[in-house]
């Protein structure tokens, strides 16, 4: 890919960019680092030629197969909480993904986590998902094709846990895969009645968080080919 294509030109500029970013702080997203990795990830890559001049907009837009790249605020919201009280410059340890998508929340994290493991069960997806984080060298990320609703069990337990889709409650098999201290980001709720939820493991105890009303598709079972 050439420098050209990552800094992007027109629709994609640095000022478009920019942009993006202001609107953010005015909603309240304050972690520099955050910020500076959502300017720089170049979003239109994640999406379809057709919609790329709104890449940048502050929106979810469709990727295909029912399923949408989440709203940058959500992405910032979510990767801003998970790293909340991280000492600058360190890492979270392990981060367990479901819902890999088309990677753009994987890429945003990315800096921030010694490693990712990343569940995507729609084959398209994943293997997209796949080429682009190859194409960006974002290396630090596992992915598998399957149905993540149960976690990853061999790889417990996680630093962090973000889940890009919707279960009715929340899964037990996740919060036992938390590491003590570890996080947890999740919608809850069905269509239409959404909250965003932070759940932060202290031994037996699960305290949670409040994160505002969303919007995401489904936790669905099974895997598409």
């Amino acid at each position: 890919m050439s420098q050209r294509q990552h800094r992007g030109i027109g629709m994609t500029s640095a000022r478009t960019r920019d942009r993006l970013i202001e609107r953010l702080r005015t909603e309240g997203i304050i972690n520099q680092a955050v910020l500076e990795r959502i300017r720089t990830t170049p979003r239109h890559l994640f999406v379809d030629e057709a919609l790329a001049s709104r890449a940048y907009e502050d929106t979810a837009l469709p990727i295909g197969f029912g399923q949408t790249i989440s709203q940058p605020y959500i992405v910032a919201v979510m990767t801003e909480a998970l790293i909340r009280d991280l000492p600058p410059g360190e890492k979270l340890g392990k981060v367990l993904e479901i819902g890999t998508g088309c990677g753009y929340q994987t890429a945003v994290l990315a800096p921030f986590v010694e490693h990712i493991y990343s569940l995507e069960r729609i084959r398209p997806l994943f293997q997209r998902a796949k080429e682009r984080l190859r194409t960006l060298d974002i290396n630090n990320v596992t992915l598998r094709y399957a149905d993540g609703r149960h976690g990853w069990q061999s790889q417990a337990p996680f630093d962090g846990i973000v889940v890009t889709a919707a279960p009715h409650e929340i899964p037990q098999g996740l919060l036992s895969q938390l590491e003590d201290g570890g996080r947890l980001l999740i919608p809850v709720g069905h269509r239409g009645e959404q909250g965003l939820v932070c759940v932060t493991r202290d031994g037996d105890d699960f305290q949670r968080r409040a994160l505002g009303l969303v919007s995401f598709v489904p936790l669905v079972e099974g895997i598409e080919r």
